[in-house]
């Protein structure tokens, strides 16, 4: 049996790296040679250029402007995400109260989680097209007429406040998948922990930040990443709600989008791949130092 179980793990690995291979690591290189080029991606003729691309994306304004546009999304989404998954997900689980040293839900708990993934399951796209009608600049607008209520004037969402609209559709769509992963976690804490913290007399808020918290801090790194990703991203919601393809004036640009309109718009490959390898180098680096901060000793129970 020893000496058939390499070959047996070979062909199980065989086509998966292949695959992996051709369709991620092959495009990746092929995209970091086109970035030393000077090619418009429909002629033949391609011009070595080294690193002048780089050089080039590095003297862009609009390039610091996104890049800075996307610290913004990295610090606050994940930030505002998480706080607001962890205390959703224990109300599920234990804001009901306790009952016979039982600490449990709020009541129709199982109905709230689906009610919480349910914007993870809808398109992008369809997202944008929504809030598109929520942040709709005149009286129609979702939010405009709320305000009329209240006798607010017409409010301009994504020419004001266009970056934090933005930010508030990644909100809204993000947390109910980490409301349910956050949820699911907390169900896998042994009840005796949350006994003995009952019967010591502690509170449900200091329950939330002393045991659960540290509980699920692994999950709580992993789901960092995740959100940081996400906010390296937003190219759909940004090409959708906003003015002009991420204005007014690239208040609301990212750097997918300055990928979109270098290669697509202006047939710039080369400089358009320049900013691709920028921002997946900055996105590896981003999840390495995630993953490898903080402690690394996991709390076992």
């Amino acid at each position: 049996m020893r000496q058939g179980k390499y070959p047996f793990v070979i062909g199980f690995l065989l086509a998966p790296v292949v695959l992996y291979s051709v369709f991620v690591l092959w495009p990746i290189f092929g995209a970091a040679q086109v970035s030393t080029m000077n090619w418009s991606g429909l002629s033949p003729k391609r011009d070595f250029v080294g690193l002048d691309n780089f050089s080039k994306l590095l003297a862009d304004d609009k390039v610091w402007l996104a890049a800075k546009h996307h610290v913004f999304l990295l610090v606050t989404l994940p930030v505002i995400t998480i706080a607001l998954a962890l205390f959703f997900a224990f109300l599920l689980n234990m804001g009901g109260g306790t009952r016979g040293g039982v600490m449990t839900g709020v009541w129709g708990s199982k109905f709230y989680r689906v009610v919480f993934f349910l914007p993870q399951v809808l398109a992008v796209v369809i997202v944008g097209v929504i809030f598109g009608r929520v942040y709709a600049p005149d009286g129609s607008g979702i939010l405009n007429r709320f305000l009329h209520v209240f006798g607010v004037k017409d409010v301009y969402w994504m020419a004001d406040y266009g970056l934090w609209a933005i930010l508030g559709v990644l909100v809204w769509q993000a947390v109910g998948f980490y409301v349910v992963l956050f949820a699911a976690g907390m169900s896998s804490i042994p009840g005796e922990i949350y006994e003995a913290a009952v019967m010591d007399g502690a509170s449900r808020i200091t329950i939330f930040f002393r045991v659960t918290i540290p509980m699920l801090k692994e999950t709580v790194k992993v789901a960092w990443v995740y959100l940081g990703i996400l906010a390296m991203d937003a190219f759909a919601l940004v090409m959708v709600l906003t003015i002009d393809q991420g204005g007014p004036d690239g208040a609301t640009s990212v750097l997918p989008v300055q990928i979109y309109q270098a290669g697509i718009l202006k047939s710039q490959y080369g400089y358009a791949s320049a900013l691709g390898v920028a921002l997946a180098v900055f996105t590896i680096i981003f999840a390495v130092l995630s993953l490898r901060g903080g402690k690394r000793d996991a709390i076992e129970h």
